[in-house]
């Protein structure tokens, strides 16, 4: 395991990019001991190629030895049922599920953009599907959205894939969880820590810092919504948003807020480190009114076909 360090001062905007880290949100001590501990897995791209496999159970073995209370995942936990077949689709979650069954401690799975079934036209299947879109992943996952609470902290899991017409996707935290989330927090003393995930960023310097502004941002790339969406929580005490999708690790820190992208479990989609980021994931270590998170490197090696 790589563990590196990198202090972050908290200014108004600062931003961390593509380092195996860990970050300390406060002056918080290693050696102090955490209320609790969890682990946030993201764009694991799960498939029977490109030794996916081999590479998900290393990353389980990894978790399993740190121990945490429990597993996020922060979406695209396969590869791939947007343009497949229903038969593809249904292997891959078969294989999931089985997998996550490896994991010593509770998961709580997060939608990505690649659990829509049949979305793209030239997979063939039709809009009135049993399955199709979202159904799969709420028959065979979980809700698309809910929260839970451990330890005095509270963690809110939202869909931030919408829909197109045009049977596309973008990044969007529908109506329907808009108003769930405004009556799950009406629930909450104003000063219960709040941990919010999202697949697709809320917030992420992504486009204009890999491609210097060269191409537009992408609807695709970041929750088109977001300001909406953290508005909701301005009289809470939301303190992290765990993120994917870009498969880096990037760190924005704008009003106490601390938006991070997890990297990526699969890397460059099983083809090595992706934008300097490695295969990886987060563990996060939590206590009574902090956080602070380290960047743990799987070491994996690309394996041949």
């Amino acid at each position: 395991m790589k563990y590196l360090s990198l202090s972050l001062f908290a200014i108004s905007l600062s931003v961390l990019l593509g380092l195996s880290a860990c970050v300390h949100t406060t002056d918080v001590q290693k050696e102090e001991t955490p209320l609790f501990t969890f682990a946030f897995l993201t764009d694991i791209h799960l498939q029977p190629e490109r030794n996916a496999i081999a590479g998900f159970s290393q990353a389980i073995e990894l978790v399993n030895e740190l121990n945490p209370d429990f597993v996020i995942n922060g979406g695209d936990l396969i590869y791939d049922a947007l343009g497949q077949g229903y038969g593809r689709a249904d292997s891959l979650y078969v294989l999931y599920d089985s997998m996550q069954q490896l994991f010593n401690m509770p998961v709580y799975n997060t939608m990505g953009n690649h659990e829509l079934f049949g979305l793209y036209e030239k997979s063939g299947v039709p809009l009135d599907h049993p399955e199709f879109g979202k159904k799969i992943y709420e028959n065979r996952i979980t809700s698309r959205y809910y929260s839970f609470d451990h330890k005095g902290w509270h963690f809110v899991v939202v869909d931030a894939i919408g829909t197109t017409p045009a049977r596309r996707y973008f990044g969007e935290i529908d109506s329907t969880q808009i108003s769930w989330i405004k009556e799950d927090l009406s629930r909450l003393d104003s000063t219960v820590p709040i941990v919010l995930i999202s697949h697709i960023p809320l917030t992420t310097t992504f486009v204009p810092y890999f491609f210097r502004n060269q191409i537009e941002s992408d609807s695709g790339i970041i929750v088109t919504n977001s300001k909406a969406v953290i508005d909701l929580f301005d009289e809470h005490n939301l303190l992290l948003v765990l993120q994917g999708h870009t498969h880096i690790l990037e760190d924005v820190f704008v009003d106490k807020i601390h938006f991070v992208t997890g990297g990526a479990v699969s890397g460059r989609w099983w083809r090595g480190a992706n934008l300097g980021t490695e295969e990886g994931f987060l563990l996060v270590s939590v206590y009574p009114e902090t956080y602070r998170w380290e960047y743990i490197d799987m070491l994996w090696e690309v394996q041949p076909d």
